[in-house]
């Protein structure tokens, strides 16, 4: 084997790691809504308390990613993806043996930032170590981890819990995740690609947390509280002013911890835009759906899987073939696709009611998803790849940590809808109002990038 074929497989297998870690990521944060019954039962814990065990994740997975551009100039490959992994397993040990509430907290914690610091490297490896034209392919792929993975999640996590208990299911993370550690020490060779003189500036840090800190929790809040709630707009208030803070310094010292020069290339910024109305779109559905199915129409919670089946197959499936034809044909034809797919379903959606027979919703559901799942890695691979050298991993951390925001934005404008007008005489008078208004507001996100698409994606 020639070093140009052992250094291409090298990076495959180290993408296929990584690929994997982070599914484990993305698998814990969502599976941990369908055991949270249980974890009461054996804590004895209210319910908003209970709601720190997801809040919580995404929090600290929203802190540790801008950080992960600093670990990248730091250390190597192999030592970050060790380190990673590392901190997750501490975390599902930390919540296999958690004997109590504030214990399985901080497991939750260790795995949260365990994932943070993966869920970048994995872009940055798909842009910066395959050759050109196999790019949006490898992201493609990664779209497996960022899509099938939560999206089963809530569902495997709910079977082992029933049928073996909660703690079990972090028995299997971790068994997982010792797996990958075993095979990242024997597979990924030691690299020197890295600059020793690195320094984190911690007051960039600092104001990255508080930033997107407050921004995320006041989000998120809003799913709960009223939008006049100092609970709400506190910390966006908040985290929002701590943001223009963090973004003047990024602009203004000469080593920042997330390089602002990657908005001077418009493709990326066309890009960015794209993936956040992508994100705001279509993060809140999983969370709707259910409430749609049970809440309205009376079914049960298996009803409302199998309405969200189609979504979890388009994610394994479409992914890779969103990947593979825009490297084949291009990002705008691609776009265009998937974009119409993801607009029509979504549209559909916004006019269903308590008679809308389950298996057309299904259907409507399945069309809206694979436009996701089409439009996930081809937005990201274009978009990043636009950009040279570290600022890939300071557009991969942005636009990540980004992305976040929106899915807790577009999430708690529909539970907003359902929550706040289903309590108005109008929303009484007219039970699937709500939920019309909740579905509507994602088809108009999705027709808007669908428009945007048309007239920037080029």
């Amino acid at each position: 084997m020639n070093d140009e074929a052992r250094s291409r497989k090298d990076v495959y297998l180290l993408f296929a790691i990584v690929v994997l870690s982070s599914a484990l990521g993305n698998l814990s944060q969502t599976s941990v809504n369908a055991m949270l019954v249980d974890i009461s039962g054996t804590f004895g814990t209210s319910v908003g308390l209970l709601q720190w065990l997801t809040t919580s994740y995404m929090l600290v997975l929203g802190i540790t990613v801008p950080a992960s551009a600093f670990l990248e100039r730091r250390f190597n490959m192999r030592t970050q993806v060790l380190l990673a992994q590392g901190l997750f397993l501490a975390g599902c040990l930390a919540d296999f043996v958690a004997p109590t509430f504030e214990v399985l907290l901080a497991g939750r914690v260790l795995q949260a930032v365990g994932a943070g610091m993966l869920l970048p490297l994995m872009q940055t490896i798909a842009i910066r170590r395959f050759p050109a034209g196999r790019q949006a392919t490898a992201m493609g792929i990664a779209g497996i981890a960022l899509g099938f993975a939560p999206n089963i999640g809530p569902t495997l996590g709910g079977a082992v819990s029933f049928q073996w208990g909660w703690q079990s299911f972090f028995v299997l993370l971790g068994v997982l995740t010792a797996a990958l550690i075993v095979w990242t020490l024997f597979a990924v060779p030691r690299s020197d690609h890295f600059d020793r003189t690195a320094r984190l500036d911690v007051a960039s840090l600092a104001q990255s947390t508080l930033g997107f800190g407050g921004l995320l929790l006041g989000l998120s809040n809003a799913s709960s509280f009223s939008l006049a709630d100092p609970m709400v707009w506190g910390p966006v208030v908040f985290g929002a002013a701590f943001l223009v803070v963090f973004v003047q310094r990024q602009r203004r010292v000469p080593n920042p911890l997330v390089s602002m020069d990657i908005f001077k290339d418009s493709q990326f910024t066309r890009g960015f835009i794209g993936q956040s109305l992508l994100t705001t779109s279509f993060m809140g559905i999983t969370l709707v759906v259910p409430l749609y199915v049970q809440g309205l129409c009376g079914g049960s919670a298996l009803e409302a899987g199998m309405v969200l089946l189609p979504g979890t197959v388009a994610a394994l499936v479409i992914n890779p073939i969103g990947g593979v034809l825009t490297d084949r044909i291009g990002v705008r034809p691609v776009g265009l696709i998937f974009g119409t797919f993801l607009a029509v379903g979504a549209a559909s959606m916004a006019f269903v009611d308590a008679n809308t027979p389950l298996w057309l919703v299904m259907a409507m559901q399945g069309v809206r998803a694979c436009g996701v799942s089409g439009l996930i890695g081809p937005l990201t691979s274009w978009s990043l790849g636009a950009l040279q050298g570290p600022l890939v991993a300071s557009g991969s951390s942005f636009c990540i940590v980004v992305r976040q925001a929106c899915a807790s934005f577009g999430t708690s404008v529909m539970v907003f809808a359902i929550t706040a007008v289903g309590a108005t005489a109008a929303g009484a008078a007219h039970p699937a109002l709500p939920y019309q208004l909740a579905f509507g507001f994602s088809a108009a996100v999705a027709v808007a990038l669908l428009a945007f698409i048309v007239a920037k994606v080029r």
